[in-house]
């Protein structure tokens, strides 16, 4: 019965978590994509969050756009006229291209707006990586601080003859100021 042992609320709570940060995730990357067509002067037709393949939870159209969320959990995406793909109509491919499609756009144009989504992934990792460094900062052991000195139980250090409880003071006639910076100092 170890069913009975799960705390489901917290399970719950855990789950919405997940849902919630890569919902975020998501509308960041999609935004990426959209900020840029919208840039280069590319209409935007659709920005959904999640799939709908036959309806929608929630959409409102904002000018040109169609903003909403889908029902099916597995991504989202951002329609851009005149990207050629399986959903468009054969007889508006015949037709030559509008200046506000992405296919009148040269190259260099179209590559940023499909790059777009990924370079918002860098900046987002790059701002939340800045803010735990902000926050929590860089830990670092002293090793002054190493009272019974280090502990080496299967270890590279175990291998090269150091033991439990040895306390390193220097690496070639250089002192170790820190525990992160020893692998560094015997590797030089």
């Amino acid at each position: 019965m170890m069913l009975l042992a799960i705390n489901w609320a917290a399970v719950s709570v855990q789950v919405g978590q997940l849902l919630l940060a890569l919902s975020i995730l998501i509308v960041l990357h999609e935004f990426g994509h959209y900020i840029t067509a919208r840039w280069f002067g590319c209409r935007v037709e659709k920005f959904f969050l999640f799939f709908d393949p036959w309806f929608a939870l929630v959409k409102k159209k904002v000018g040109e756009t169609t903003y909403g969320i889908g029902w099916l959990p597995l991504g989202g995406y951002v329609k851009i006229s005149g990207m050629i793909d399986e959903s468009m109509d054969k007889e508006a491919m015949k037709q030559p291209p509008q200046p506000y499609e992405f296919r009148s756009k040269p190259a260099w144009q179209r590559l940023i707006i499909m790059l777009g989504g990924i370079i918002m992934n860098v900046l987002v990792a790059f701002v939340v990586y800045a803010f735990v460094l902000m926050i929590w900062g860089e830990t670092k052991t002293p090793m002054s601080s190493l009272k019974y000195g280090i502990w080496t139980q299967d270890t590279l250090m175990n291998q090269i003859g150091l033991k439990n409880g040895d306390k390193i003071i220097s690496v070639n006639g250089k002192p170790v100021d820190y525990l992160e910076n020893l692998g560094l100092q015997v590797l030089l």
